[in-house]
């Protein structure tokens, strides 16, 4: 195989346009397969989940899941879709070993919804469309595992095990029309398209929508035409990408290999590639089959779907308000600019903060704590916000004792770093530590002139006008309390005693 450097992105994008097709498979969260009565819950034993349905063994007849049909007019309605008065399924014709029946049941030429859009914000606050081309109803495969190989792939693997419990649960796989227009904000315009489906999707309730475990997953398209043609280049599929980091280095990655090709004067092959975490590249899967090659039929074991028109409107009169709406209104709501709702948006905070508001805390307080030191937290452990063991009820709870005095910011840390070692609720970690504010007078006094009689020198300076010197004093009355008086009250004490006003 020839290697051929990358050519740099700037110059890419200063000879060739990129056109981008994004394809999103979403994982239903039923409890049952698309077409059979076996479970969907996931780490069970391997093969458990399996019946003579999702294996295809003959005589075996599909029924289709009405829930997995609810949940795909949900979707193509939230993605401004028009909605198919009567669809049906296909075979999609192909031998790999993780799909038992040999033809996976999918949609083809007669999707349930088509013709939509979906707006995405860009992190400018620049608006771009996205035009949807259908959103079909499908299974999924089982899982294959390689085993005795380095890559964990099948090239070089002794044997490869095969887990059937996925195969046959509900996928709804959403396909862009080509993107055109984005130049050098292409992945950019990827990852926002994504991250926005990701969180329509939440908001649906029809799937968790976690990436990092399979339930979404986009294989990104890429091509490049020459500035001022007409023509789509060759494109090439990066398949199953997992995250939306990974989206965005996936495009930019093909766009920069894509020109370095079609400069050095090679041809691009229309081919599926596989991404790699480690640094962002992607390297040759295989010849990417057109749809004759899948010798698609219609599926003669199910009766069309047609649903009614008065069920689809009133499933469109049951859509939660859509994310991109909510997130203007709590904005506005929270009094914040467009970069902090980014930011807050990007940690995955939002549906915390407004749970947590929900539980009394005024929403800045909300936004404090997960944006600092639990999203501190989850950093340095790995985690999401919404693994880590704190609710919106214990966080609203943090909030209260610190407004009503009971903690300071410095304690409040403390008891928060309790809750999340399992030490119990905010009040039994209070108790079990002894973390209240000291608001006792005569304590708070009695520290105050020892501080005061153990610094003559800075009392001196303050009594001479040297206001600013009394944080030293404030300091050594917090340290001698463990951080438990409330240090503005502790300067007015200081301040009092030395005869000085503030």
């Amino acid at each position: 195989m020839t290697v051929i450097d990358l050519e740099s992105y700037e110059d890419a994008l200063a000879t060739y346009d990129p056109v981008m097709g994004l394809e999103v498979h979403v994982e239903l969260g039923t409890k049952t397969k698309m077409f059979c009565g076996c479970s969907t819950e996931l780490k069970q034993d391997a093969n458990s989940q399996t019946c003579p349905v999702c294996l295809g063994l003959p005589g075996a007849l599909p029924v289709v899941n009405e829930i997995g049909v609810e949940s795909a007019i949900k979707i193509g309605l939230a993605l401004n879709c028009e909605i198919a008065e009567w669809c049906r399924f296909a075979r999609k014709n192909y031998f790999y070993p993780d799909m038992p029946k040999n033809f996976q049941t999918s949609q083809y030429d007669e999707p349930i919804a088509f013709d939509g859009y979906l707006d995405v914000q860009l992190e400018d606050g620049e608006i771009f469309r996205v035009q949807i081309e259908r959103a079909h109803m499908e299974e999924d495969t089982g899982k294959s595992t390689h085993v005795g190989g380095a890559t964990g792939r099948i090239h070089g693997a002794s044997h490869s095990l095969l887990d059937y419990n996925r195969a046959g649960i509900p996928l709804i796989e959403i396909v862009t029309k080509p993107i055109e227009g984005a130049g050098a904000r292409a992945p950019e315009v990827a990852k926002a398209y994504v991250a926005e489906l990701r969180e329509l999707i939440k908001a649906l309730g029809v799937s968790e929508a976690r990436m990092e475990m399979g339930q979404m997953r986009c294989d990104v398209n890429l091509s490049l035409r020459p500035h001022g043609t007409e023509k789509f280049g060759t494109r090439s599929e990066t398949k199953n990408v997992n995250s939306l980091r990974s989206v965005e280095r996936a495009a930019r990655f093909e766009i920069q290999r894509h020109a370095a090709v079609l400069n050095s004067g090679g041809t691009i092959v229309q081919e599926t590639r596989h991404f790699h975490e480690e640094d962002g590249s992607t390297t040759a899967g295989r010849i990417k089959d057109n749809a004759e090659d899948y010798r698609y039929f219609p599926e003669p074991d199910l009766v069309p779907v047609a649903p009614a028109r008065d069920w689809v409107e009133e499933l469109r009169k049951g859509l939660p308000e859509l994310p991109r709406l909510r997130r203007k209104r709590l904005k506005e709501e929270w009094g914040v600019n467009e970069h902090d709702m980014q930011s807050i948006l990007n940690a995955g905070a939002v549906d915390l903060i407004v749970a947590t508001t929900d539980e009394g805390a005024p929403s800045d307080q909300a936004r404090k704590w997960w944006m600092g030191e639990l999203a501190r937290n989850a950093n340095e452990t790995g985690r999401s916000l919404d693994e880590l063991p704190v609710t919106p009820a214990q966080v609203a709870r943090v909030a209260e004792l610190v407004a009503s005095g009971d903690l300071n910011d410095k304690l409040a840390r403390q008891v928060l770093e309790g809750v999340l070692a399992g030490e119990g609720d905010p009040d039994t970690v209070v108790e079990k530590r002894g973390l209240k504010v000291v608001s006792d007078e005569g304590a708070l006094g009695t520290a105050v002139d020892e501080a005061i009689a153990g610094n003559a020198a800075i009392a001196d300076k303050i009594r001479g006008g040297k206001v600013a010197a009394a944080g030293a004093l404030v300091g050594a009355v917090m340290k001698a309390t463990r951080g438990q008086a409330d240090a503005a009250r502790v300067r007015e004490l200081i301040l009092e005693k030395l005869g000085v006003e503030g």
